[in-house]
């Protein structure tokens, strides 16, 4: 018998409008008066275009509880009792009626279809006993847990006392089992109420754009059946199912916790459409045990009546959910499932155990006291210096065939009337006078005595062993093959790859950093900075005449430019001047500092700059033993064409030469070195200050000791950072 699929259409909600409704449900056009099985829909690109979906029956929004109850769920009951399995569940997306179909409201009108469930079983099973006149007893036993992301908990136990890795499944007679999975005897209805909304508050829900009150696990209650009459009794399970519906998180706008329960949810729904499909389509594999839902759904493999209720939306809103799930259902309702009636139990005797004492049992007579492993003087009358046999078993082993004894001189003592294979006591147990097989006896065995060595012979044995294996050890040496000599090369070699492994090649490591940062200042024109780390890197290369000539013609160098810098010494040079100043520039800054500025007013100190800093050829830059280094290939730059200069500052100074009163206040502002009155100049920030300031830092000599005081403004130009249109920026803006 085929899976048996409803569709409900749940009611309007107060926001939702009539214009927005495209879910109805339609009659038969064969036979008008039977009950609606249709549902209708328009495509989702095209509303004249109708998709129509048939099913078992179709209840539309004025569809009351009572109804589906007595049309859908009623008649399995009677098929619960004649030991047949029940599996009801309820499918849909989020915030179609699932919770209210199955669970209902509080009310009597309200109630859904488990109270009415449990109401109907009370109910029949009332009316048995007394048919039978107390010859038939119903026992219920309940089970509720839920599947929230994807693990297993128990309702009926309060979420404190939970595990992180929830209970586990199992597989017993080709149905799932949970393990740990408490079952509460339930004898009335009331004690199903108390029970059921005490674990109801332990279930997982949530609250979403679309549902306040959404459910974010799948919540399955097992109703145990068991109606004994007589000596047989019929067990059977009724599990009512309430999935949580499919959700576009797009829809829903679920943050971070709901993301997450949204993707288990999800995913457990798309693995049963993957079984529906695969069933129907009847593949060689189903995946089942993708999710633990449909570990626990098991569709197609249960054995008894399925039925599943499929709640719609009515608005369009909800149209690409809806199709989907009709799609789902429609599939669905072409799996064939099993009705198998359960196997009853029956009531046997009870299996009679021997007792320990009667006239029945059986008794073993004692050992002798030789035949114990206690008596030392076994097996002394042997005199021919062989050693004694092996020691038997002081316990006897039950067995139920006789082992082959192969070792001579061994016998077994057997009582009379007993015999030599004993076969299994027959598997009557009401009888009460079954005799208790006999046991074989195992042969007895002696036990060696072990000799005990004193401390000086193991002393004895221990260099005896020693001597023998320094003497092996000799006799291999003298016979081995001598080891060619290592010439000096090789070995000097190696003992420089031992000091590189051990890290004492450290020093020249580090000379060779100076080397490299002393050829990169030498390229930039930095020559008081390269011959300062030519110098740091001498005291790890003590030996080289090539890096002491190039430290000798750096000196020179300097002293000529300290030289020429103070012959031309005046307001008019100083710009000329600040290119002889040694600095520490990043390569940006040295490139920026190569190409001719367009606000710089004398250009052809740039000129006279590049003339006199011309970068060292690779050639002349060589280095001592393995270092090496690629010059960085220098950009033609082209000069640019002469301009007219105009001075640097109108009011530097006055007529008889002096400096102005404002020029005279920035530079007395400078030379405080305070950051906080630099930063209150005009066009000064945080980052220009701190440049000044390390600025100051480089004296004349190169040495970087002491801070400098600026004597004209284009000395304060000729710092890092700062230029003529930020001096002359700086001096516009003070206030006399």
């Amino acid at each position: 018998m085929a899976i048996r699929v409803v569709a409900r259409i749940r009611p309007q909600q107060r926001q939702e409008l009539d214009k927005d409704v495209i879910v109805t449900a339609a009659e038969n056009d064969s036979d008008p008066s039977t009950p609606p099985t249709l549902v209708k829909i328009p495509s989702y690109k095209n509303d004249n275009e109708i998709y129509t979906f048939s099913f078992s029956s179709v209840y539309d929004q004025l569809a009351s509880q009572q109804s589906i109850f007595d049309n859908e769920v009623a008649p399995t009951i009677k098929h619960l009792f004649n030991g047949f399995d029940v599996t009801i569940f309820a499918y849909g997306s989020t915030g179609t009626g699932k919770t209210h179909t199955m669970r209902g409201g509080k009310t009597l009108v309200e109630r859904g279809v488990i109270p009415r469930l449990l109401s109907g079983i009370y109910r029949r099973g009332r009316k048995i006993d007394k048919d039978s006149a107390g010859q038939t007893r119903v026992e219920i036993t309940l089970s509720y847990y839920e599947i929230y992301n994807d693990k297993v908990f128990d309702l009926f136990e309060a979420p404190e006392k939970r595990t992180m890795t929830g209970l586990q499944l199992r597989e017993s007679g080709g149905k799932t089992v949970i393990v740990g999975l408490t079952e509460r005897p339930c004898e009335s209805l009331k004690d199903f109420e108390r029970l059921y909304d005490q674990a109801n508050v332990n279930r997982s829900t949530g609250a979403t754009k679309l549902n306040a009150h959404s459910s974010r696990s799948h919540a399955i209650l097992c109703i145990k059946l068991a109606v004994a009459s007589g000596d047989v009794v019929k067990v059977s399970t009724a599990s009512a199912i309430d999935l949580a519906g499919s959700e576009d998180n797009r829809r829903t706008e679920n943050g971070k916790e709901r993301l997450v329960e949204s993707a288990s949810i999800n995913k457990s729904l798309f693995v049963l459409a993957k079984c529906v499909e695969a069933i129907s389509e009847k593949q060689a594999r189903i995946p089942y045990r993708e999710s633990k839902m449909t570990r626990i759904l098991s569709l197609g493999q249960n054995n008894g009546l399925t039925l599943m209720i499929l709640n719609l939306a009515p608005i369009r809103s909800y149209h690409l959910d809806t199709l989907s799930s009709l799609n789902f259902a429609n599939r669905t309702k072409k799996i064939e499932v099993r009705e198998i009636e359960n196997e009853p139990v029956f009531k046997g005797c009870p299996r009679a155990v021997p007792g320990i004492t009667g006239a029945a049992m059986r008794r073993e007579p004692l050992r002798p006291l030789a035949a114990t492993i206690h008596n030392t003087g076994i097996n002394t009358s042997n005199t021919s210096g062989k050693q004694a046999d092996k020691p038997s078993k002081a316990f006897a082993v039950y067995s139920d065939k006789m082992r082959a004894s192969t070792a001579s001189g061994r016998t077994f003592r057997t009582e009379p009337g007993r015999l030599s294979s004993p076969r299994k006591r027959p598997s009557d147990s009401c009888s009460s006078n079954a005799a208790r097989p006999p046991k074989r006896r195992s042969p007895v065995r002696t036990s060696k005595t072990q000799t005990v060595m004193s401390k000086k012979a193991i002393e004895d044995i221990i260099e005896r062993k020693v001597s023998d294996i320094l003497a092996a050890r000799a006799l291999d040496q003298s016979s081995a093959v001598p080891m060619p000599e290592i010439s000096e090369e090789v070995q000097r070699r190696l003992e420089q790859l031992e000091q590189r492994i051990e890290g004492k090649d450290e020093g020249r490591e580090q000379g060779l950093k100076f080397l490299l940062m002393a050829k990169q200042h030498s390229v930039r024109g930095e020559h008081t900075s390269a011959l300062k780390m030519y110098s740091m890197a001498k005291e790890y290369f003590p030996n080289n005449t090539k890096l002491e000539m190039k430290i000798d013609r750096l000196r020179k160098v300097v002293q000529e430019k300290l030289q020429e810098k103070k012959q031309n010494d005046g307001i008019g040079k100083e710009c000329q001047s600040r290119a002889l100043i040694p600095q520490v520039q990043t390569r940006g800054e040295y490139q920026r500092s190569e190409a001719p500025r367009s606000d710089d007013p004398n250009p052809q100190d740039d000129e006279e700059y590049h003339d006199a800093c011309e970068p060292v050829s690779d050639a002349e830059y060589e280095t001592a033993e393995s270092f090496q280094s690629k010059s960085r290939p220098t950009k033609n730059w082209r000069r640019p064409p002469a301009k007219v200069t105009i001075p640097a500052f109108n009011d530097a100074c006055e007529a008889d030469g002096a400096q102005t009163p404002r020029t005279k206040h920035l530079l007395a502002i400078v030379n405080t070195q305070d950051a906080r009155q630099i930063r209150l100049l005009k066009g000064v920030g945080a980052k220009k200050a701190e440049a000044i300031l390390e600025g100051l830092y480089w004296s004349d000599d190169g040495s970087g000791e002491e801070r400098r005081k600026l004597q004209s403004l284009g000395q304060l130009a000729g710092l890092k950072g700062v230029g003529v249109k930020t001096v002359d920026n700086m001096r516009l803006g003070l206030k006399l």
